[in-house]
């Protein structure tokens, strides 16, 4: 395909990747004066049964005025074109320069509760746009978000429907169906594996790459709780996070879809809610004695994460909780510390030793 001219001014310039639904080039329109650069995604049905090509088409051109509906958005990328050549079909759409969210979510790495919070209202909001022109994604992963390198905003890309096209069939009494289900693993709920996606399953998917930034496990390793088939998860958590923002995520991530939130909007005031954490707010180091070298027992390096150091009674502190510092020396009089939202108050005790 490389160096391929499509319909006279879309030169396919490298490729960018693909799978059993098709592949995805990087082009440059070579009809307009800059040669701006473009994505093309190229979608093959697994058959070339008439039939089958029939069905495609028209499931093709549908999908295809469904992107097109959604290309006002600053952060969806704009469908340019669409056709068909042969037995292919061809979307071409505006390129998003940045690198996607892989770079930053999961490998063990974990995010604090403000990352956290700012990745999934980012892609909450896109979504409410999505889903107020009635269209599910189901396909959102790090991999189809992208950190934009202008601006560092998220764009939303590789809307699931169009990957129909690569997965249709025919059974043996001649009914078109899907091979398999849309989506990825790990991130598609169960109405989604049987078929059957809904505007909660986008918001599934948003809550399961939360859980993944800030426990930096992959979806897919979590348990289930065997009653229940709730997902086991907060096991996994290292450091310190509020238990309206846990709840908020368990919320987001039900087996029963009735049980989720229902729209993404219902998830943004949800978060909106939460008491508002900000560094100030939380200890940046915390001991039990004024020989941190020698005695320290929990050491805050970052706001929301506690790192424990050797001995044993692990401790997690947060913005509410009173920390109590003594003095080393027994026989002076010992001096209390309560630090409570980021400001500290000393009173001395003289009635001796306890």
């Amino acid at each position: 395909m490389l160096n391929t001219i499509l319909r006279g001014h879309y030169k396919i310039i490298s490729h960018l990747g693909g799978g059993g639904f098709g592949q995805t080039y990087l082009a440059e329109d070579i009809d307009l004066p800059t040669h701006p650069t473009c994505v093309v995604k190229q979608l093959k049905p697994v058959s070339n049964e008439p039939f089958i090509l029939e069905t495609a088409k028209r499931l093709f051109d549908q999908e295809a005025e469904m992107l097109y509906s959604l290309g006002s958005h600053d952060r969806i990328p704009r469908l340019l074109a669409h056709f068909q050549e042969g037995e292919e079909f061809y979307l071409v759409q505006e390129f998003a320069d940045g690198k996607d969210l892989t770079q930053e979510i999961g490998s063990g790495k974990r995010s604090p509760e403000s990352v956290a919070i700012d990745l999934i209202k980012e892609v909450l909001e896109i979504l409410v746009y999505v889903h107020d022109r009635n269209v599910v994604h189901r396909d959102i992963k790090p991999a189809n978000l992208i950190r934009r390198k202008s601006d560092c905003k998220i764009v939303l890309i590789d809307f699931g429907a169009v990957k129909e096209i690569g997965s249709i069939a025919v059974d043996p009494q001649g009914n078109t169906n899907l091979t398999i289900a849309i989506g990825s693993p790990g991130y598609m709920p169960i109405e989604q594996l049987n078929g059957k996606p809904r505007f909660s399953s986008d918001i599934y998917a948003v809550g399961m790459m939360a859980i993944q930034a800030i426990t930096g496990a992959e979806p897919r390793l979590f348990d289930e709780h065997p009653d229940t088939a709730e997902l086991v998860w907060r096991d996994r958590i290292q450091g310190t996070y509020s238990s309206q923002f846990l709840d908020i995520l368990d919320k987001m991530v039900r087996y029963d879809f009735r049980q989720r939130y229902l729209t993404a909007s219902e998830v943004l005031e949800a978060i909106a809610s939460l008491s508002k954490i900000t560094e100030h707010d939380l200890p940046t180091i915390v001991s039990n004695s004024n020989n941190l070298t020698n005695n320290a027992k929990t050491l805050i390096t970052s706001p929301q994460v506690a790192t424990k150091l050797p001995e044993p009674q692990q401790s997690y502190l947060t913005s509410s909780q009173t920390v109590p510092f003594a003095a080393a020396n027994r026989q002076s009089p010992k001096l209390w510390i309560w630090i409570t939202g980021g400001s500290g108050f000393a009173t001395a005790n003289r009635h001796g030793n306890h």
